[in-house]
């Protein structure tokens, strides 16, 4: 590049870096104290460039959807292609469309024993609102109306519209938004950390103690993710998902299992419920159903809900419920996962990257590792931000979440780049230990 492109470039990412300040308000940050973005230009595989053409090693998937990697031209082309025959349609009433169609069907291939029928939604946010309704509807239904009430948990993350934000336990992302969705009650966070070898047996003595107090008969639904994810990248301790689902089942309280993270591939299977033995009556999924190509999502619904429901108008839907460009894309989505084996590849390449930052642990500053197939957290003692900007410094993107480093690379990634990845995010967390003693 001459010293006359270079400026060019220069100047043209500045000007754009001012007009993303002037114009643009992100999410997750100050309202008129904008930093001056990365601009990202383009991806392939597992890592991105910005706009000045430096490259990046993406280890947090965008948002963990990227399953698949970043710059697929076969999903370009299936999006393209489904463009040129329909763009879209409503799928409100008795529209339909083929994509969605067939997409449904796979889904419910893939899906755990139970799930028979499947909404689609264009995002997790969307599909908690459609769960927690679902719930609700289907007592009132059956006539049972006084079962509203949600069970979640501190350190959930469920989604940022009003009744997913209402479910979601990390107050720094509630503080200033009240009144959010009533009849929501908040049980502990599932850390084993917190509560040692007998984590489950506290929990689950807990969860009893909440249904005694508040009333089975007023208890909708439980929403729960399988391992927590913005809250922490937090496995349940052993034991506690059977557990938890068979004091559910005896008091006639609906299960919500929120796979927005975990479906498609995150923890080695195509949903984390089958991990965990989980039977869930609901999963809502999201991000990796896409790779996020296109915006899109879907609700699975069980049996259990389905004969509660059945004969109930469901007077709910987004304008691009059940996309056909979505669902296209989606398809092919899935098919790209199970052809290259992208389920083997996030148990295997997460064992690597989970042992490679093992030895973190033994820091004074490192309260844990921990992890289940792609998806890792490194908690410390301290906030996790200047990691973050380090890494990035050096090329590699991470996410900072409070005091926890998360880690949910493409399902893509290779042994090369996840020793990469390792490397870069040993040196800035060890470089906290020797600032300390410095």
């Amino acid at each position: 590049m001459t010293t006359d492109t270079a400026t060019q470039s220069s100047e043209r990412v500045e000007a754009l870096q001012s007009a993303d300040t002037r114009t643009l308000i992100h999410p997750h940050t100050v309202i008129g104290s904008p930093d001056r973005p990365l601009v990202l230009a383009r991806g392939e595989g597992v890592t991105v460039w910005d706009a000045e053409g430096r490259s990046y090693l993406d280890g947090t998937c965008g948002l963990w959807q990227c399953a698949v990697g970043h710059g697929r031209p076969e999903l370009a082309q299936v999006a393209a292609d489904q463009i040129r025959e329909l763009e879209f349609y409503s799928s409100f009433g008795d529209y339909s469309n083929e994509p969605a169609i067939r997409l449904g069907e796979r889904l419910l291939e893939l899906a755990p024993s139970g799930i028979e029928r499947v909404f689609f939604t264009n995002g997790g946010s969307e599909g908690t609102e459609t769960a927690i309704k679902l719930a609700r509807l289907a007592f009132h239904h059956a006539g049972v109306t006084g079962r509203t009430i949600i069970l979640s948990r501190q350190g959930a993350y469920h989604g940022m519209g009003g009744g997913s934000l209402g479910v979601t336990g990390i107050d720094r992302l509630r503080d200033g938004y009240d009144p959010l969705l009533p009849g929501v009650e908040f049980l502990s966070r599932p850390h084993a950390l917190e509560y040692g070898a007998d984590a489950t047996d506290v929990l689950v003595a807990e969860l009893e103690r909440r249904i005694k107090e508040i009333g089975a008969e007023r208890i909708a639904a439980f929403i729960g993710e399988p391992v927590l994810g913005v809250g922490g990248m937090v496995p349940p301790p052993e034991g506690y998902w059977p557990r938890v689902q068979e004091t559910l089942r005896r008091h006639g309280i609906l299960l919500i299992v929120d796979e927005i993270v975990t479906a498609f591939g995150r923890t080695g299977h195509w949903f984390a419920s089958e991990r965990y033995g989980i039977e869930p009556d609901m999963i809502v999924t999201a991000k990796g159903l896409t790779s996020g190509y296109i915006p899109m999502g879907a609700v699975l619904i069980g049996r259990r809900p389905l004969e509660l429901l059945d004969g109930a108008l469901f007077a709910h839907g987004f304008t691009y419920n059940g996309h056909p460009v979505g669902a296209a894309v989606a398809r092919a989505n899935l098919e790209i996962i199970e052809r290259e084996r992208l389920l083997d590849g996030a148990r295997h390449m997460g064992e690597r990257l989970l042992e490679a930052l093992a030895p973190l642990g033994s820091l004074a500053h490192v309260r844990e590792v921990r992890g289940v197939g792609l998806m890792i957290g490194i908690e410390l003692t301290e906030d996790a931000g200047s990691v973050q900007a380090a890494a990035r410094e050096d090329g590699v993107i991470v996410r900072a979440a409070g005091s926890t480093i998360l880690l949910s690379p493409p399902l893509v990634i290779s042994e090369a780049q996840v020793d990469q990845l390792a490397s870069v995010v040993a040196k800035h967390v060890s470089d906290i230990g020797e600032r300390a003693t410095s």
